[in-house]
């Protein structure tokens, strides 16, 4: 196969190619790098013996480099200043159409999933999001991850009780999704705590992360409460902020913007109709281009 011919079919499976990085690593950065690199790695390997399988090699391939930066950045994890949040994918949304018209992407990875599979190991996230997420069958989860298929079964059935005990246990759709966090932003705006604490959870979580860069909670806020204080205090603020609704991995979420750009994002977790998470991404370096850009 030319060159020519090969960039064109690995240009066709480059956008799964960067959702399954993107799932196993939770930086849409890093996984763009790592399908970069990928493509040298192929146009290599087709030198050697031509690639029958594109996609299959570059799964294979894309998958066990983000294992490896994954890894890696574990550790640089460790010593990270206060929590750890993924990358979220912004995405301009209309404030003035009803939730029920959004349109989101069904292939997006969705933000509350991120978070629950920092709680597993590189091969159990792997071999979940192969898998469970992608539906590769077991034995080419096992190349990619290096391992037997019995055992990858093993690391996605694990994997799989962490993400339905984290996750939430009903599929809200996108408009109930955003009834309930339109209602949850005009609380807030409006300084109303009592409509804030009926949007939440018992068991309400907010995690903000700053990395060290900006202002943020070092601990997680929790309980309706103390999260709807904290949202509150947030909203009336002094000052050019404003917050417009964005959509945060598939979802209505919000911008905290200052001259139409980006400071924060946040994305919200709705289960049963009331907010379960809140997660604040601050660290510039975690909004991506088009959230940094004035949003429109």
């Amino acid at each position: 196969m030319s060159v020519e011919a090969l960039a064109e079919e690995y240009a066709e499976h480059r956008a799964r190619l960067v959702r399954v990085a993107y799932a196993i690593l939770g930086s849409r950065a890093e996984a763009e790098d790592v399908v970069a690199d990928c493509w040298l790695r192929l146009v290599a390997a087709d030198e050697r013996e031509p690639v029958r399988d594109v996609l299959g090699w570059a799964t294979v391939a894309v998958s066990r480099a983000s294992i490896d930066v994954l890894r890696s950045a574990r550790v640089r994890r460790e010593a990270y200043v206060g929590p750890w949040l993924p990358e979220p994918e912004v995405r301009a949304a209309d404030p003035a159409a009803d939730p029920a018209d959004r349109v989101t992407l069904d292939d997006t990875v969705r933000y509350a999933l991120l978070v629950v599979l920092e709680q597993l190991t590189p091969a159990e996230r792997t071999a979940w999001v192969l898998h469970d997420l992608f539906e590769l069958p077991f034995d080419e989860v096992a190349r990619a991850v290096g391992r037997s298929p019995e055992a990858v079964r093993q690391l996605a059935r694990r994997a799989r009780a962490h993400v339905v005990a984290g996750t939430p246990h009903v599929d809200v759709d996108a408009s109930t999704h955003g009834h309930v966090v339109t209602a949850f932003l005009t609380a807030a705006a409006g300084g109303d705590l009592a409509g804030l604490v009926s949007l939440l959870d018992p068991a309400v979580v907010l995690t903000s992360d700053g990395g060290g860069v900006v202002s943020a909670a070092r601990r997680p806020v929790v309980g309706p409460d103390r999260v709807a204080r904290f949202m509150a205090g947030i909203a009336s603020r002094p000052g050019a902020a404003s917050y417009r609704p964005v959509e945060v991995n598939g979802r209505l979420g919000l911008a905290a913007t200052n001259d139409g750009r980006a400071f924060a994002v946040l994305s919200f977790t709705v289960d049963d109709g009331l907010v379960t998470r809140i997660d604040i991404v601050l660290a510039p370096d975690k909004l991506p281009d088009r959230a940094a850009r004035p949003i429109g």
